[in-house]
């Protein structure tokens, strides 16, 4: 794997730089070769397998760029912007599920609890809804109260979708341009306390586009206290 990380923060105080990260990853290559120079016999599902077990063979990347401007009196305008995506090739046909994508939680999505955002705009009822492609946006207002306590207002959008892998649920599938129609869009506002060595963060997340409503009914649908996420996280989301 390969990271890069260009990082303008002069030090924790800085409330006025950018962060850009970037990785690439290969898996699967190494064996997948010495499997083919060995002669070693596919399986049943057309995949090598090592003591038994097919292995996977994938190239991963993501790209992750934080901005924030000091507006002066203890406000900050924050930016995030995230793109990553896992293609299967060779002798798997899906990425592995540690290495997939979801989307939702206290450091994501905040209008959808962890896994339960997506794929696209299907609606689907499993624990856990992962992919291999996602896409993500937040933008946060940050401002004092009084004293420690400081309050936000925030807007993320995003999603996941499958791509270049088995699956054929066209609802979850990314399909070019169209598939940014299931981007969804959640809103709200938080409160923070600041104990100088961590942040006690509260943030109330409102469902404000819901890509898996039909279409028409995906505005604001439910956006209200009963339908909101709750979360609760330590320092902040990005």
């Amino acid at each position: 794997s390969f990271n890069y990380v260009k990082n303008k923060r002069d030090n924790l105080f800085d409330n006025d730089f950018s962060i850009l990260r970037f990785k690439i990853e290969f898996a699967g290559n190494l064996l997948s070769n010495i499997s083919n120079l060995a002669g070693i016999n596919k399986n049943s599902d057309d995949r090598y397998e090592i003591f038994g077990v097919a292995f996977s063979q994938y190239a991963k990347t993501e790209v992750d760029y934080v901005k924030y401007w000091d507006l002066g009196k203890k406000n900050v305008l924050a930016f995030r912007s995230y793109f990553g995506i896992a293609i299967p090739y060779g002798n798997s046909e899906s990425i592995p599920f540690s290495k997939s994508f979801f989307a939702g939680g206290p450091n994501d999505n905040r209008a959808w609890t962890a896994f339960n955002l997506g794929p696209g705009s299907s609606k689907s009822t499993n624990e856990f809804n992962e992919a291999n492609l996602k896409i993500h946006l937040s933008a946060e207002q940050r401002f004092n109260i009084f004293g420690s306590f400081n309050g936000a207002l925030f807007v993320d959008a995003g999603n996941i979708w499958n791509v270049f892998d088995n699956v054929t649920d066209d609802a979850s599938t990314f399909d070019g341009f169209n598939s940014l129609e299931d981007i969804a869009i959640g809103s709200g506002f938080g409160l923070r306390y600041d104990f100088r060595f961590f942040i006690l963060r509260g943030d109330i997340g409102f469902k404000t586009y819901d890509p898996s409503n039909d279409s028409g009914s995906r505005w604001f649908k439910d956006y209200n206290f009963g339908n909101a996420v709750y979360n609760i996280g330590i320092n902040y989301p990005f």
